[in-house]
């Protein structure tokens, strides 16, 4: 059995790795590379296996930095199945048109308006590419035995860090075996179920987005109120740039609860994110995988409005505060946050908060780090609004919540590789496993390749 680190490796972005054996080829992941230009172009070079040799994929979760490329793959050759849990195929037939509908805008608001150094401005792949790769979908269930090509055997297992996340343990036939831990959750996150203990394995690939930092205890709830409340007094705006899937659904639960028990005014609060829409929707349909109730449903419909049209979406900034807007994308990559970005970071009273990891290279990190403008559609915005960080909101587990989960082993992998973290995190999560666990613990290169015997 060997591995191929086809990305995430000294980045948090673009998971890919290619697992063979006994003639074989699985991919686990299929990311896009986001952020800094040099991740970017990855992303139009050939890919680096042949996708028509690959047997399968299997995706542990449904966000686009683990299965972005999927589109692209398919339409340059690979005719094998997607395996992956039911809510991941459910989100993934959200995320994966919406994402090629982004980049088809992209490339024609840049042709529009000439903005782009390409003539034409093309997008890395179409809505038409996005549903074909959806055909390809699988549903596995979870916990269960799977029969996969190369005599190897799988499991899914819940990794508790957005719907249907899941963590994979593969053996092949001689009995050698691979965890991938996918990006994982945390034990007592507002909505998701925190990830189960997996069997032990041979090797192990970790993710380590916060393998250098302890999330802030201050309770997220406390801090969205200190926020809304500060910003409401003065008339402004809190923007909260958001990922459609599993941020803005504990957002909004925990700012309609505030309201609910008087905590922060009445004021409005708008979703303007489609995708984020028909997110919230298959709560609902996936109860299996959260701990919200009914009434905690019931107050986020009645709480929250949805907006559906581009003009809806429009009246939003045409508005005056205060009010809540909740919009993707979460790093204010792309989407209709960057329209509210326009309309409302030059005011002194706005807020934008922050609600997750911002990588290397985004507008997020950039205003994160003090930014005082940043550029959007090929022109530069002032910002004059605060901005903060809500931390304890993150979907990632923390360096202290890793190790709790790697505790929680029955026996220590012979290898550990690190990768999905920027190399300053994954540096200092090696030191740490070393030095508590006392576990062999590689980072690896980008397509890098290691033979696990």
């Amino acid at each position: 059995m060997k591995l191929k680190f086809l990305g995430a490796t000294g980045t948090v972005t673009g998971s890919r790795t290619l697992v063979e054996s006994d003639g074989a080829r699985l991919l686990v992941d299929c990311g896009l590379f986001q952020g800094l230009k040099q991740l970017r172009q990855r992303n139009w070079a050939p890919f680096p296996v042949p996708p028509a040799d690959l047997d399968a994929v299997l995706l542990t979760h449904a966000h686009i930095d683990h299965s972005g490329f999927l589109p692209a793959l398919v339409r340059d050759g690979f005719t094998g199945p997607v395996l992956c849990t039911a809510p991941t195929r459910d989100l993934c037939e959200i995320l994966l048109p919406d994402a090629a509908w982004l980049q088809e805008e992209e490339a024609r608001y840049a042709n529009k308006y000439g903005f782009s150094k390409h003539k034409p401005a093309l997008p890395l792949y179409t809505r038409e590419d996005a549903d074909r790769a959806l055909r390809q979908l699988e549903v596995v269930a979870v916990d269960e035995t799977l029969a996969l090509p190369g005599r190897i055997s799988g499991r899914f297992g819940r990794a508790g860090h957005i719907l249907g996340a899941a963590w994979i343990r593969l053996e092949s036939a001689t009995g050698r075996s691979v965890l991938f831990s996918g990006d994982l959750g945390r034990p007592d996150a507002p909505v998701v179920r925190a990830p189960a203990t997996p069997p032990p394995a041979d090797a192990l690939v970790l993710e380590s987005t916060y393998g250098d930092r302890k999330h802030s205890d201050e309770d997220p709830a406390d801090a969205l109120e200190r926020i809304i409340s500060t910003t409401a007094a003065r008339g402004g705006v809190v923007l909260i740039p958001a990922f459609a899937v599993g941020r803005t659904q504990a957002l909004i639960h925990l700012i309609a609860r505030l309201i609910d028990n008087g905590r922060i005014p009445p004021i409005p609060v708008f979703v303007d994110s489609p995708m984020a829409r028909d997110v919230t929707s298959l709560l609902r349909r996936h109860r299996a995988e959260h701990d919200l109730t009914d009434d905690d449903l019931e107050r986020m419909r009645r709480r929250v409005t949805m907006t559906n049209s581009v003009e809806d979406s429009k009246a939003i900034d045409a508005r005056r505060g205060p009010m809540i807007v909740v919009s993707a994308s979460g790093m204010a990559t792309g989407g209709r946050v960057l329209h509210h970005l326009k309309a409302f970071a030059p005011d002194h009273r706005t807020t934008i908060l922050f609600s997750g990891f911002q990588a290397a290279g985004t507008r997020g990190a950039s205003m994160v780090a003090g930014a005082e403008s940043i550029k959007i559609h090929g022109a530069y915005v002032p910002v004059h609004a605060d901005v903060e960080v809500l931390d304890g909101l993150s979907a990632h587990a923390d360096y202290v919540e890793i190790l709790s989960w790697l505790e929680g082993l029955a026996a220590p992998p012979h290898r550990t590789f690190l990768n999905h973290g920027e190399p300053s995190a994954a540096d200092a999560l090696r030191r740490r496993i070393e030095e508590r666990l006392g576990w062999s613990v590689h980072i690896p290169e980008y397509l890098e390749t290691i033979a696990l015997d």
